[in-house]
């Protein structure tokens, strides 16, 4: 069994985005929850039927009172925003589970999903969806590895120290010392990627470095490394088998004609043998 869990704001910007180059500005209601569902059916046409979708159903968390310059939903399109709330619904009536998250971030529910299916001893691979730095750290062995669907790119765990030069458990402490634009934290002034790299590796996580090493910043790097940290304990799911596909609900033909997708409805009932 395979467990897929897909980053749905990621996905929603990304095909919101990607319809901008053929729809000249214009943009459809529900162009990018389309978009959206068709990715996860495309999954669920391959026979992998094991599948959850996270959401921001808001753009804030908790991290926002930890620091005050965190990513807000200021400066997101009013058209963009706009199907946030339609694409958890939409997945609902097609029968997907969906986990659309207030306090917690999207990808904390991704983190915790991995956690939870990882414990499962049937689940042969997790595959979390999304090409987001932060979830590098839930990456363990090739059990449960990173895709880029766009770039078509797998990442198990020796790809990811290739990439960053640190073994995935060290990501958050990574990334709070060289710092991360998109969250809005901008790391230790004078650590780059290879300076952060290198004393990791030298030393362990951040909590290890001899005191010299940070000085006044030491307490700075604990707390973007707060930041950075995925949570693992959002109560998702008790068992596995929650998130196997099991058809639209009847409320599916409704969303497929307000999104005027006859298209994606007529893929789902096929797939449900129905069409």
């Amino acid at each position: 069994m395979i467990v897929h869990l897909i980053d749905g704001t990621y996905e929603l910007f990304r095909h919101f985005y990607g319809l901008r180059r053929f729809t000249k500005g214009k943009d459809r209601p529900y162009g990018a929850v389309v978009g959206v569902l068709q990715t996860v059916l495309q999954l669920i046409e391959t026979g992998d039927r094991y599948i959850g979708v996270a959401t921001d159903h808001v753009i804030e968390s908790f991290r926002n009172r930890l620091w005050a310059g965190y990513k807000t939903g200021d400066g997101v399109e009013p058209a963009l925003l706009a199907q946030f709330h339609p694409l958890e619904e939409a997945l609902a009536a097609m029968g997907v589970v969906a986990w659309p998250m207030v306090e917690l971030e999207a990808d904390d529910a991704l983190a915790s999903a991995a956690h939870l299916a990882a414990k499962d001893k049937k689940v042969q691979k997790v595959a979390i969806w999304t090409p987001d730095k932060d979830l590098a750290q839930c990456v363990r062995g090739d059990r449960v590895v990173q895709i880029d669907g766009r770039r078509n790119i797998i990442r198990d765990a020796a790809a990811i120290r290739e990439k960053f030069g640190v073994d995935p458990p060290l990501i958050p402490d990574l990334l709070a010392l060289v710092g991360d634009a998109a969250d809005g934290y901008p790391g230790i002034p004078g650590i780059g990627a290879k300076t952060a790299a290198t004393l990791l590796n030298q030393h362990g996580p951040i909590e290890k470095f001899p005191p010299e090493i940070l000085g006044q910043q030491r307490k700075l790097a604990l707390l973007f490394k707060k930041l950075a940290t995925l949570r693992t304990d959002a109560p998702l799911f008790k068992k596995v088998e929650t998130l196997r596909w099991r058809g639209p609900t009847p409320a599916f033909a409704a969303w497929a004609e307000k999104m005027e997708a006859p298209r994606l409805f007529e893929r789902v009932k096929k797939v449900t043998g129905e069409g």
